[in-house]
C-alpha cells in the first residue's frame, strides 16, 4: 500500500470510529448535525464568552480566516473584550511562530475595527 492511500485509509478508518463512538455516547442515529456536539459541550458549563474564545483559538491554529472573524464576532457578543480576543490570537506565536500569528491578528483586527 503507498504512503497516501494508507494515511487517507488510516484517516478514513479513524473518522468512521469518530462517528461510532458518537453515535454509542449519544444514543442516536442518522445524520450528524450540530447538535450532536451539544452532549459534549453541555457538560463542561463553559460560558458563552470562554466557549467563543476556546474556538477562537482553534481557528487561528487551523488558519480559517472565516472561522476566525465569526469566533471573534461572536466572543464580542459574549462580553470578551478586544483584549481578552488579542491575547488569544497572542498565545499561537510559541506554536506557530510570529507569521501566522499576525495574519490571524489582522483577521481579528477585521472584526475589532468593524465594531
Amino acid at each position: 500500500m503507498a504512503a497516501s492511500s494508507f494515511k487517507e485509509h488510516f484517516t478514513w478508518r479513524l473518522f468512521q470510529s469518530l462517528i461510532r463512538v458518537l453515535r454509542k455516547n449519544t444514543n442516536r442515529s442518522g445524520p450528524l448535525t450540530i447538535d450532536w456536539a451539544q452532549p459534549f459541550i453541555k457538560p463542561a458549563r463553559w460560558t458563552k464568552k470562554t466557549r467563543e474564545l476556546v474556538k477562537l483559538g482553534i481557528a487561528v491554529g487551523a488558519r480559517f480566516e472565516g472561522s476566525v472573524h465569526t469566533h471573534a464576532r461572536r466572543a464580542l457578543e459574549a462580553g470578551a473584550s478586544p483584549e481578552e480576543i488579542r491575547q488569544v490570537v497572542l498565545l499561537a506565536i510559541p506554536t506557530m511562530g510570529f507569521p501566522p500569528m499576525m495574519a490571524a491578528m489582522t483577521w481579528v483586527d477585521d472584526v475589532l475595527k468593524s465594531k
